[in-house]
């Protein structure tokens, strides 16, 4: 899984927090503090997801029958224990 850099993680917050206020969804009372916060609960998900990649990877990994990364069989292993995680961790 690829790193997300904090300029993307500020463009990205930017989208969602001028999308919401656009949408009239949302009057900020402080911009700042919404960006923020969009950048955090950004930042978070990207750290959940980077924590689920790797208990995946971990786990087909961990298999006795030695499966190549990048075979169809890695990756039909990867999806599944990756959905898993996801559902055990409530997402």
């Amino acid at each position: 899984m690829s790193y997300v850099s904090e300029d993307r993680v500020s463009h990205l917050a930017r989208i969602v927090v001028d999308g919401i206020w656009h949408d009239d969804l949302v009057d900020y009372v402080d911009d700042d503090a919404a960006l923020r916060a969009a950048k955090k609960g950004l930042n978070e998900f990207v750290k959940e997801i980077r924590d689920v990649d790797q208990a995946a990877q971990t786990k087909v990994a961990s298999l006795k029958r030695g499966v190549a990364e990048g075979s169809p069989e890695w990756d039909i292993l990867y999806a599944k224990y990756f959905e898993e995680e996801m559902q055990r961790r409530g997402h």
